[in-house]
């Protein structure tokens, strides 16, 4: 797969084959950068195959690592062609209906519109959990109550690039991301499983 990088992610690819193995504090040192300017940089090439992390030891060159030589891959594809069915839920309704619906639908994550079926939030089992345990009148209360508000930049429209979306993710610490519509309505919902099921599908 052709896997587009920005110039300081070549740049840490090939430090890690001529030092490998070699961490991500010696490779921030050599770029002259803090770790956590590259965090997100090391997470995407791992996820993408272009390195391999082995904790307490280092970095080394993936499967991925020739990407020069490749051939285009999803990472250039829009979101929308990996797009999953969101599960949605009004916040006027109660934490009892959010839990019967993560267990219905199946879903991980729920998100959370308002009266205008525009998305405000998730709200996953754990915020649930959290929400419900030695709490007996929790599940009377709206599921507002429960939701996690998602900054504006992690949410993704389906012309954004599934590369975009990753960077996205990572960058905010989340295994998904709501897709939304100019008027914010929820178009779809995409997950890391999600995009790793179509980098397979793209490379068979």
């Amino acid at each position: 797969m052709n896997i587009e990088l920005t110039a300081r992610q070549r740049d840490i690819v090939q430090l890690v084959r001529q030092q490998a193995p070699i961490t991500g504090d010696q490779i921030a040192e050599q770029l002259g950068i803090s770790r956590a300017t590259i965090r997100s940089d090391l997470s995407l090439l791992v996820m993408l195959t272009v390195l391999r992390a082995k904790p307490k030891v280092g970095y080394f060159t993936g499967d991925a690592s020739d990407y020069e030589t490749q051939e285009p891959s999803c990472t250039d594809m829009s979101v929308r062609e990996a797009l999953e069915k969101p599960t949605l839920l009004a916040s006027a309704l109660s934490v009892h209906e959010a839990v019967v619906t993560l267990f219905l639908e199946n879903a991980e994550t729920i998100c959370i519109i308002d009266e205008n079926k525009r998305f405000i939030g998730i709200v996953t089992a754990k915020d649930l959990l959290k929400l419900t345990l030695g709490n007996p009148q929790a599940g009377a209360m709206p599921v507002g109550m429960a939701m996690s508000w998602l900054p504006a930049m992690a949410a993704l429209s389906p012309d954004d690039s599934i590369g975009s979306a990753v960077r996205t993710m990572l960058a905010h610490g989340l295994d998904g991301a709501p897709v939304l519509t100019e008027s914010r309505e929820v178009a779809g919902w995409i997950s890391k499983t999600a995009i790793l099921r179509r980098m397979v599908e793209t490379d068979v």
